[in-house]
């Protein structure tokens, strides 16, 4: 049954025509969806509304407020704690390294030129494993078992993503 006329005359406080009237007292005779609607219209009107408390407006700007301050303190520490996290990584990665780097400049500079080196060839090889891989992989493997691999990643990209949202929006209302 369509309810939409119906329901936006009932909750909207426009003056309805005479037709309109006819038409709506029609439907609620037939229609016990919409006439609950308007008996619970005619009990909301019915009722005095109700001002807020002396000064809500000003405690809902302090408690908003708060809010805020609470939110960027407790994004100033989540960066805060990234960047310690990071320098520890880094420093955990580099520590030994540090003592060939305190010897002399020309150790230093070959262990860099020798570990940059061995980096471009590991990503040469593993770019050459990878081509490999892909023109031989298709042969064996059947086009919908490349559908979990696809779907897993797929998924934990959309985990991922929704994480992140829920962890970075704003909390909205007032508690």
């Amino acid at each position: 049954m369509n309810h939409q006329p119906f329901e936006t005359w009932l909750l909207d406080d426009q003056p309805l025509s005479s037709d309109q009237k006819r038409e709506l007292e029609s439907h609620l005779r037939s229609c016990t969806h919409c006439g609950a609607l308007a008996e619970t219209g005619l009990a909301l009107h019915a009722r005095r509304m109700a001002s807020p408390a002396p000064g809500f407006s000003d405690r809902f700007r302090a408690r908003l407020e708060a809010q805020r301050i609470a939110e960027r303190r407790r994004n100033l520490w989540g960066v805060i704690l990234f960047m310690l996290s990071g320098l520890g990584l880094v420093a955990w990665l580099l520590a030994p390294l540090l003592n060939r780097i305190a010897s002399s400049p020309a150790e230093w500079i070959t262990l860099i030129v020798g570990y940059l080196l061995f980096v471009a060839a590991s990503l040469q090889a593993l770019v050459e494993v990878g081509f490999v891989l892909l023109r031989v992989a298709p042969g064996f493997v059947p086009p919908v078992l490349w559908l979990v691999p696809v779907s897993a990643v797929a998924g934990t990209a959309l985990l991922w993503t929704v994480s992140i949202w829920r962890l970075t929006r704003a909390p909205q209302g007032v508690n």
